[in-house]
């Protein structure tokens, strides 16, 4: 007997009981749409944690930290385990890195008009720079510095005849990164000294005009990792410290035993940028075995993704109780069908029809029933996932982030619908042997 033969009667035969077939799909739907809502639910939350996490920085850098620019080491010869230029090209030559960028911060004193602030300038690579997302200007090209401000910056700035700021007016400071330079003083404590008065009253230090490369994107609540930072090249920022504080120590810089300078930059930092987040944890511990710290957001993504694999265990396992119960339905209905038509599958015995077709008659009426099932179940899936999404804000919610909490990509849609196949078979396997089995001259006699 022809596939097409056995699929029309099968159909039919569930349209001759049109009652139980609803009640029976019905449980599959309500199985299915408990499974798919219930992953998506965990697929959401697991892809609003990695979201977040991506919010604070790349998850493919990682961090690495030198105890002896501190002064926290207890090697004796913390010299060595300075991050230096040398120590930057060591970390590019191992596996897996794309690049490194150094960090060198200095403190400094911004003036613009009346408004001041005192920040860091960060100095970093290029290829840090072009990450960093603008919402004007461009990364500076040339050795001129120039300077990239943190969307958040601006808060910092406070009338210097007042006093006042932003957090004491409600009101932004009159500031014009891109078409007013802004002036820097980047020796501090003599122009502190300079104000003073007295004796120890010391001559200011020169002011330096330096133009803006950029603005970081977002607006002045937007918090990102870049928002509160001042950006620069860190070859130009070498050397226009190099030019200011000649052969005295510069600020934030390490001295050696007897207070001099070194003679050469040690970075407090420096930022590994790895080709991929699988590798991550490989090179965040070679730079531990080096003897630096390192950090990075994959040590806590992989004990969060721990704990939500184990949430979106449990929520499959609820929503797959109600699809054990659809399974117990089919597996009724179809018990119930064989008792129907016993009279009808004698009929087909005697005529000499394949053992293996009656099987699989049932077998396609089970199938059936689990595809109705998990098409509408999907259907209603999508429906609740998108109400869930943007209508009752429940990502904002549970995690304190915007995005979809209810996620259903098309490998799981996919799965639904033939894993509620899969159940309508199981389920009518049994039932299908015992049709099978029953005897021809009996099944014909039965009333």
């Amino acid at each position: 007997m022809r596939f097409l033969d056995l699929l029309t009667m099968s159909v039919n035969n569930l349209r001759r009981r049109k009652l139980r077939t609803a009640l029976t799909v019905l449980g599959v739907i309500i199985g299915v749409a408990s499974v798919v809502i219930m992953v998506s639910l965990g697929i959401g939350l697991n892809a609003l944690m990695l979201e977040q996490y991506a919010s604070y920085g790349d998850m493919t850098t990682v961090t690495v930290y030198s105890n002896s620019y501190y002064g926290g080491s207890d090697s004796e010869n913390p010299e060595a385990e300075f991050l230096t230029d040398e120590v930057i090209k060591q970390f590019e030559r191992l596996d897996h890195v794309e690049s490194v960028s150094p960090m060198l911060s200095t403190y400094v004193i911004m003036k613009q008009g009346a408004y001041e602030t005192n920040v860091s300038i960060t100095g970093v690579s290029r290829e840090y720079l072009e990450k960093i997302p603008l919402a004007e200007g461009q990364v500076p090209e040339g050795d001129e510095m120039k300077l990239i401000y943190g969307n958040m910056i601006i808060q910092r700035f406070r009338n210097s005849k007042t006093g006042a700021g932003y957090w004491d007016t409600g009101e932004l400071a009159d500031i014009d990164y891109m078409n007013k330079p802004m002036f820097v003083i980047f020796d501090v404590n003599a122009y502190y000294q300079s104000q003073g008065g007295g004796e120890n009253q010391t001559k200011p230090p020169k002011k330096y005009m330096i133009n803006a490369a950029g603005v970081v994107e977002g607006g002045i609540t937007d918090y990102n990792n870049y928002c509160y930072s001042v950006y620069t090249d860190v070859e130009s920022l070498k050397t226009m410290l190099k030019q200011i504080f000649k052969k005295n120590p510069i600020p934030d810089q390490p001295t050696n035993k007897k207070g001099k300078p070194y003679p050469y930059f040690i970075y407090e930092q420096a930022i590994v940028f790895v080709d991929d987040m699988a590798n991550v944890t490989d090179v965040q511990q070679t730079l531990i075995d080096m003897g630096y710290q390192a950090d990075s957001q994959m040590q806590w993504i992989e004990q969060s993704q721990q704990t939500y694999d184990m949430i979106q265990l449990v929520l499959g396992g609820i929503g797959a109780i109600s699809l054990f119960v659809a399974a117990i339905g089919i597996a009724n209905t179809m018990m119930m069908s064989i008792y129907e038509r016993t009279k009808e599958i004698g009929v087909i015995k005697v005529l000499g029809c394949d053992m293996g077709n009656i099987r699989n008659m049932f077998l396609i009426e089970s199938g059936f029933i689990g595809f109705m099932g998990g098409v509408i179940g999907l259907i209603i899936s999508f429906t609740v996932s998108y109400i869930m999404n943007n209508y009752l804000g429940i990502g904002q919610i549970m995690m304190g982030v915007e995005g979809d909490i209810s996620r259903i990509p098309l490998w799981l849609a996919a799965s639904a619908i033939g894993f509620a196949i899969l159940v309508g078979m199981v389920a009518g396997f049994f039932p299908s042997l015992r049709a099978m089995k029953l005897s021809p001259l009996a099944a014909i006699r039965n009333e």
